[in-house]
């Protein structure tokens, strides 16, 4: 750390003008009682002890006060303050003050930060927690249940090992949905971005969840007919796997004889919007915040009977956001909702 000398030289000013007034005078009644006045010569002495006791007066209070302020300093780097102990030692007491209130202001960020994140690690592992355990124990409980005696029954047996072999593909696809949003937020996932028509990919989503819906008989449509290719670019996989969690979602969530219906719009600054709506039950305003955070779900127990990760949209937060693009949400509770997200066109 360096000194760096505060410009303010106004105590030192004042305590220098007193003292030099004060020889300055015992030296003129001096003079005057035991020999002649020369004003030249008290002149000459006054300027000399001003400038004396400027200058030793506010190098030695400065000083004073560094050492007081290093001290300072010192235990605040304890502390870790990085920002602090890049910073030239001041002795100017209003600089330190706006320093130190600072780095107490961004202490005070950084522990509710900590608050929060460990709030939400203790929840994640919580989640986590719950999410393998249902399937495990249903394995486990089937398996155990065949190895007290139940195998020597046929139909048992091939019902209990149909069983297992589910939950063993939900643990399966939790995993596999972990593996793809850990690489997604550290950037080990690459996208491989191409052209290719929006339209297409859409109507393939649809062709892939048909049977799901028509378990609620929910109907999928377009808002109107594309007649041309919408050509978009991004990572054909990826956008895929958006809109398959999105439209699996709104089936999901959706109420019995309902409709999905996705529609693709023209936006400014070369971009198209994919929107995805639904009639369903909808989502309630303070539950929207959270939407995207990982196993969060608004209906904790409905939806586990539901399957998925509880990772869907959390997924398609982060592949919307690698794209440099944004997903929205727009909901009325008891009306339905509607998840929007942008893409570039292809030129």
């Amino acid at each position: 750390m360096s000194i760096n000398f505060k410009k303010s030289y106004k105590f030192a000013i004042k305590s220098s003008f007193y003292i030099s007034l004060f020889a300055t005078g015992l030296v003129g009644i001096l003079l005057y009682l035991f020999y002649e006045i020369n004003y030249s010569f008290i002149g000459l002495f006054g300027l000399t002890t001003l400038s004396f006791s400027f200058f030793v007066l506010q190098y030695r209070v400065e000083k004073f006060i560094y050492k007081r302020v290093k001290k300072i300093y010192d235990d605040v780097s304890l502390l870790d303050s990085t920002t602090l102990r890049s910073q030239p030692i001041t002795t100017d007491m209003a600089t330190l003050t706006r320093e130190v209130q600072k780095f107490a202001t961004d202490k005070k960020i950084e522990i509710e930060t900590l608050k929060i994140r460990e709030e939400y690690r203790r929840e994640f592992l919580g989640n986590v927690s719950h999410e393998l355990k249902t399937p495990l124990f249903t394995v486990q409980g089937y398996l155990s249940t065949l190895l007290d005696g139940a195998m020597k029954d046929k139909t048992l047996l091939k019902k209990y090992l149909q069983r297992a072999e589910k939950g063993v593909e939900r643990l399966i696809y939790i995993v596999k949905d972990l593996d793809m949003i850990t690489k997604l937020e550290t950037g080990d996932l690459n996208l491989e971005v191409s052209e290719f028509n929006i339209i297409e990919v859409v109507q393939n989503v649809f062709d892939l969840l048909e049977m799901k819906a028509d378990e609620k008989n929910i109907l999928l449509m377009f808002d109107r007919k594309h007649p041309k290719p919408v050509l978009v670019r991004g990572d054909y996989e990826k956008i895929e796997q958006v809109l398959i969690n999105l439209i699996m979602n709104s089936i999901k969530y959706g109420k019995q004889n309902g409709s999905t219906e996705v529609s693709v719009e023209d936006l400014v600054n070369n971009k198209v919007i994919v929107r995805v709506t639904d009639n369903g039950e909808g989502i309630q305003k303070h539950h929207i915040p959270r939407l995207f955070e990982r196993f969060f779900r608004v209906d904790k127990s409905g939806a586990r009977s539901e399957g998925g990760s509880g990772l869907g949209l959390s997924i398609v937060k982060h592949i919307i956001e690698a794209h440099d693009e944004r997903i929205y949400v727009d909901s009325k509770y008891g009306y339905g909702s509607e998840f929007s997200f942008t893409l570039e066109k292809a030129s």
